[in-house]
C-alpha cells in the first residue's frame, strides 16, 4: 500500500508541475522523453495519416491501401475488435480495424504490427485517423520499401476483385464531363459455364492472365498496355456471353460503345478519355455500326474519277464529307493511335457476324491481337450446356448426338440452350429434342428453336416424327417421280437419310434399354 501511495503522489506532482510550467516547456520535456524512449526501443514506428498536409483535403492514398490490405489478410484472426459494414449495392461484408486496435502481420520472417489510431480533434466533431506501423529497428531499411510495395499491390488486387463493377453506355453527350451512363454489372457468365471447346477456353484464359499481369512487360517493350479481340461468328454463337465472362474473369468494367450516337471524332476521343483503367471497351457489330468500308471505297472511286479534273477540289470535298461524323481514321486512332494510350490495362473488343464485311484496316495485326471464331457447338460444348441446364454429366444418347455433330447437325449454343431451357423439367425429353433438331438440320429442314411454336414442340417431343419425314424422302418415292430423278442426279440427301435411319434405330434401342 505504501508503494501505491507513493505512485499516486508522484502522479499528482506531475499534474501540478504540468499545470504550473509553461506549455512550451512541457512539450519540450515530452519530446525529450519520446526521443529517449525511441533510442532505447528495439522498434521503429511509421505513421500514415488519412490526409496529406494540414488542410485535411488531399486524401492519402497509402492510408486507403493499408485499409484495403488489412481487409485482404483476414485481420479477424489477429484483431480483437473490427468494424463491419456493407453497402446497398454489394453482398460483400467489409470490415475495418476498430479505433486503437492492433493487427499483427509477418514479412520476410519478421513480425510487424499495425495500429489504427483515432483521436478527437479539439473543439470539433471530426476525428483524426492514422495507421501506425511498428517494425524492427535493425531491419527497417530492408523491410519498409518492399513491404509497402506488397501492401500496395495486394490492396489494388483486393480492390479490383471486391469492388462493384459497372456496365457503361454512351449517352450521346460525350463532349461533356460525363458522356457515359452506367448500371451495376452483374452478368453471371463465366468461363466455367461457357459452351466453348477446352482448347479455345484455355487459350483465352492464359492470354487474359498474361495481359493482366504484363504491366512491366508492356512498359519494357514500349507499347500501350491494351489488348484487342475480334469475336466473329453467327448469331447465337455466344459472343456477348464471352465478353461477360472476360469481364468477370478480369474483374473489369464494361463500356458498351454505340458508334451511331457519336457525332464526330472529337466526341469519340472525349469518350475514350472518360473511360477508367481496368476496363473493356466493346463495339458490337462493327460492320453494321457505321459504314466505314463503304464510305472509304466510295471516296476512293470518287477521287479516281475527279482526280484529273481538280485535285484540290477533291481534297476539300473529302474534308467536308468527314466533318461532323466518325471516320475510319478516327476509329483507328481510337483503337491503335496516340489516343489509345490514354489509361492503362484496357481491352478493346469488336464483334461481328460476318468477318469478311469488316474493313481490313480495323482487324490487321497490332489492332486486334486475337481473332476468336465462335460457331456451333462441338461435343464438349454440348456437354457443358447439358450440365448447366439439366445437371447431367452423361446420357445414353450422347453417342448419338456426337454422331449427328460429326455429320453436320451442329447447332449454336443459343439454339441448344433454348431447347434445353424449354424442356428442363424432363432431361430425356430435352436431350431427345436437341437430337431431333440436329437430325432436322441434317435433313435440311427449316427448324428454328425459338420460332417453332407448337408444331416444333410436337416434333421435338416425338422423334418418331422424323421417321414420318424419312418416309417422304426420295428413297421411298415411286419410279419416275421428280424426287427420284433428283436422287439419280447425285443429290447427297440420300446419304443423310440413310444416316438418320441408323440414328433412329440407335435411339430406339437406347430408349428400350433404359425403359423409356
Amino acid at each position: 500500500m505504501e508503494i501505491l501511495s507513493q505512485i499516486w503522489s508522484f502522479l499528482g506532482l506531475l499534474t501540478v508541475v504540468q499545470n504550473v510550467l509553461p506549455t512550451q516547456l512541457v512539450s519540450l520535456f515530452h519530446s525529450f522523453y519520446e526521443s529517449i524512449q525511441d533510442f532505447f526501443s528495439p522498434y521503429s514506428y511509421f505513421e500514415i495519416p488519412e490526409f496529406n498536409g494540414y488542410c485535411g483535403v488531399d486524401v492519402n492514398d497509402l492510408y486507403r491501401h493499408v485499409n484495403l490490405y488489412l481487409n485482404s489478410i483476414n485481420s479477424s484472426s489477429t484483431c480483437r475488435r473490427l468494424t463491419l459494414s456493407r453497402s446497398k449495392s454489394s453482398n460483400r461484408i467489409s470490415y475495418t480495424v476498430a479505433p486503437n486496435q492492433m493487427v499483427h502481420d509477418a514479412f520476410l520472417g519478421h513480425h510487424l504490427t499495425w495500429t489504427h489510431q483515432v483521436d478527437n480533434v479539439q473543439d470539433s466533431v471530426e476525428e483524426k485517423r492514422s495507421f501506425t506501423l511498428k517494425l524492427p529497428k535493425r531491419h527497417r531499411l530492408e523491410l519498409l520499401t518492399p513491404y509497402l510495395e506488397q501492401v500496395t499491390s495486394r490492396a489494388e488486387e483486393f480492390e479490383r476483385v471486391s469492388r462493384e463493377r459497372r456496365l457503361f453506355t454512351n449517352n450521346g453527350h460525350g463532349s461533356y464531363e460525363s458522356g457515359w451512363s452506367s448500371v451495376p454489372f452483374r452478368h453471371p457468365s463465366t468461363f466455367e459455364t461457357l459452351a466453348l471447346e477446352p482448347e479455345l477456353k484455355t487459350q483465352l484464359m492464359d492470354d487474359l492472365t498474361a495481359f493482366s499481369q504484363g504491366k512491366e512487360f508492356y512498359h519494357k517493350i514500349g507499347r500501350a498496355w491494351k489488348r484487342g479481340y475480334l469475336l466473329y461468328g453467327p448469331p447465337g454463337s455466344g459472343k456477348s456471353s464471352l465478353i461477360a465472362a472476360i469481364a468477370n474473369f478480369l474483374c473489369y468494367d464494361v463500356y458498351d460503345l454505340e458508334l451511331s450516337k457519336v457525332s464526330d471524332n472529337s466526341e469519340l476521343r472525349a469518350l475514350l478519355i472518360q473511360t477508367t483503367n481496368r476496363s473493356i471497351i466493346v463495339i458490337e457489330d462493327i460492320d453494321c455500326s457505321i459504314n466505314l468500308t463503304g464510305d472509304r471505297m466510295a471516296k476512293r472511286r470518287n477521287a479516281q474519277t475527279m482526280q484529273k479534273k481538280n485535285h484540290r477540289h477533291v481534297m476539300m470535298s473529302d474534308n467536308a464529307e468527314d466533318n461532323g461524323r466518325v471516320t475510319l481514321s478516327g476509329l483507328l486512332n481510337f483503337t491503335d493511335g496516340l489516343w489509345s494510350c490514354c489509361g492503362e490495362e484496357k481491352v478493346i473488343v469488336f464483334t461481328t457476324n460476318h468477318k469478311d464485311n469488316v474493313d481490313p484496316a480495323l482487324v490487321r495485326c497490332g489492332r486486334m491481337d486475337m481473332h476468336v471464331s465462335l460457331g456451333t457447338c462441338g461435343m464438349h460444348a454440348f456437354k457443358v450446356l447439358v450440365k448447366n441446364y439439366l445437371g447431367l454429366d452423361s446420357h445414353v444418347l450422347f453417342d448419338v448426338v456426337e454422331s449427328c455433330i460429326r455429320s453436320g447437325g451442329t447447332l449454336t449454343p443459343a439454339h441448344i440452350g433454348e431447347i434445353l431451357l424449354r424442356n428442363r423439367r424432363d432431361a430425356d425429353v430435352a436431350v431427345k429434342s436437341v437430337l431431333t433438331a440436329m437430325q432436322a438440320k441434317i435433313l435440311g429442314a427449316d427448324v428454328d428453336a425459338t420460332e417453332g411454336g407448337h408444331e416444333y414442340d410436337d416434333m421435338a417431343r416425338t422423334p418418331e416424327s422424323i421417321g414420318r419425314r424419312l418416309m417422304e424422302s426420295p428413297d421411298h418415292c415411286p419410279e419416275g417421280s421428280p424426287e427420284k430423278k433428283k436422287k439419280k442426279e447425285g443429290s447427297t440427301r440420300d446419304k443423310n437419310v440413310k444416316f438418320l435411319v441408323r440414328l433412329r434405330s440407335l435411339t430406339k434401342s437406347d430408349s428400350g434399354r433404359r425403359g423409356v
